[in-house]
């Protein structure tokens, strides 16, 4: 597994590569945003597995750099920062970060979150597989009233038009999609999508839930099932 640190403190830098290394993990350092783009985005170098991302860098903050990388790739991005408001959780969030961990951390739970994000993106459709997953539907593609989920290229359209999901969104949306009309309770929709059981994540998943609604409309498929979670609106409902 190959890991892009994006970190501009050297003494922080190496006490992560050092513990990364003694786990298997070859790592890669970036000081700055710059240099971490021009790493991920050169043809010839290395492809990374996943990439931790400290928010003060000298350059440019970390939420842009965030930004910029998804504009050009899903790979995933664990934000690592001092930062614990959980108003730069959700911003983080927002831009399309796979996971937020707040130093000081464990570095037992960092592997674990390393592990479990890469583990995820394995585990996504693709279209070697034909969107394949174990015990869900296969179909290529999910039609709901005038939203379609294309599951081999993680694409969505609503009205023929596209739409860009975050990573987690679009997992998300293709969790409940698989069975439109059937509640999902909100810890097993943690569960799926985030591999997580932590009471925190019920904030990150109602920060989801409403990013979805507000990219899909006019075709607002998510319904809030007080006490419960959520489900998709049949495709006779619409």
């Amino acid at each position: 597994m190959r890991v892009l640190v994006v970190e501009d403190d050297h003494s922080v830098a190496a006490a992560l590569t050092a513990v990364l290394a003694k786990h298997g993990l070859q790592t890669t350092r970036a000081g700055s945003g710059e240099e971490a783009l021009h790493t991920l985005h050169t043809d010839n170098g290395p492809r990374y597995d996943v990439v931790l991302l400290d928010l003060g860098l000298p350059d440019q903050d970390g939420f842009e750099v965030c930004s910029r990388i998804r504009r050009h790739t899903d790979i995933p991005v664990i934000m690592v920062t001092a930062r614990s408001d959980v108003r730069f959780r959700i911003r983080g969030l927002h831009l399309g970060a796979d996971d937020y961990v707040v130093k000081p951390y464990n570095t037992a739970e960092l592997l674990a979150r390393i592990h479990a994000v890469c583990r995820r993106r394995s585990h996504e459709p693709s279209a070697s597989t034909g969107g394949k997953r174990a015990g869900v539907r296969t179909e290529r593609r999910i039609r709901l009233g005038m939203v379609t989920l294309d599951l081999a290229a993680r694409g969505v359209t609503v009205g023929g038009k596209p739409v860009v999901l975050t990573r987690k969104e679009f997992d998300l949306l293709a969790m409940l999609a698989m069975q439109p009309g059937v509640v999902f309770h909100r810890d097993d929709i943690i569960s799926e999508v985030w591999q997580s059981n932590w009471q925190g994540t019920r904030r990150t998943l109602e920060v989801h839930v409403s990013n979805l609604r507000s990219k899909l409309r006019p075709a607002s498929l998510i319904e809030t099932v007080h006490g419960i979670g959520y489900r998709l609106t049949a495709p006779s409902a619409q």
